[in-house]
């Protein structure tokens, strides 16, 4: 793997958010509509002082959570189909460039994105509704590697189906993490859905996450439990999606099928 190749394919991605604007209203439109409507919510529910827990809190915590997994799942999917709109995916794979080095680079694409998006996020959500994400402390870290990870095992997934069923499957690009969403007690406890669902619920790593922000916003502790679940599992599918992912890409060479992706 040689880091020259790399960052040569991450300034190609990055150049083209530069002079594009629907692809910097993906990265900050959005998240602060998310942030605007979700916050807002928030402070109207806090104000019906219905108790428990701090309402604009949990909330907005939740999206901000929720925006790092989607930013980090599209830099992936969204980085390959790139390649296939420009008919450019030819002139990357006749070079010495691999496949590993290839999505390296979308991997830093979605570095770059999340904290673009988070910069913006977090001061309008402390500014708005004097929520700080970083009342989380150090217990922020293990969460946001884990969102990150499974995020882009996520996007990986996504573009080996799109390799397999071509672009006529690329809403998965965009569509499969909205599946998921509902079972991942983003906004809401695991408890909260019908007990038959609520197995499927913890076979998605983020659930993990959202549970166990929930936890340390609540009693101020290291949900280790939560913590130990999230990250077997993102490793567990990691791995999965890599093989599936070398599968569908070993296929589509051997078919001839990788350059007439459509």
């Amino acid at each position: 793997m040689k880091l020259h190749r790399i960052n040569a394919l991450l300034i190609r991605h990055l150049y083209l958010y530069k002079r594009s604007l629907p692809r910097l209203m993906d990265i900050f439109y959005w998240p602060v509509m998310e942030i605007l409507i979700w916050g807002f919510l928030s402070v109207y529910i806090d104000k019906l002082q219905l108790g428990g827990l701090n309402v604009v809190t949990v909330l907005l915590g939740a999206i901000v959570f929720w925006v790092l997994l989607d930013q980090s799942q599209k830099a992936v999917s969204i980085a390959f189909l790139e390649e296939v709109w420009e008919k450019n995916l030819l002139n990357i794979f006749v070079t010495p460039l691999t496949v590993s080095e290839f999505l390296t680079s979308t991997i830093f694409v979605g570095l770059i994105r999340i904290i673009l998006a988070a910069l913006v996020m977090i001061p309008l959500a402390f500014f708005l509704y004097s929520f700080n994400l970083f009342t989380l402390g150090l217990y922020l870290i293990p969460f946001v590697a884990i969102l990150l990870l499974f995020g882009w095992t996520l996007g990986l997934f996504s573009t080996a189906v799109i390799l397999r069923f071509g672009t006529s499957a690329q809403i998965f690009a965009w569509g499969f993490i909205v599946l998921i969403q509902p079972f991942s007690a983003v906004f809401y406890p695991v408890s909260a859905l019908p007990k038959f669902l609520q197995p499927l619920a913890y076979m998605i790593p983020s659930t993990y996450v959202f549970e166990g922000m929930r936890h340390v916003i609540a009693l101020g502790t290291l949900p280790l439990r939560d913590l130990a679940f999230g990250f077997g599992s993102t490793l567990f599918y990691a791995v999965l999606v890599v093989w599936f992912f070398a599968t569908m890409f070993a296929q589509v060479k051997r078919t001839g099928r990788l350059l007439k992706l459509d």
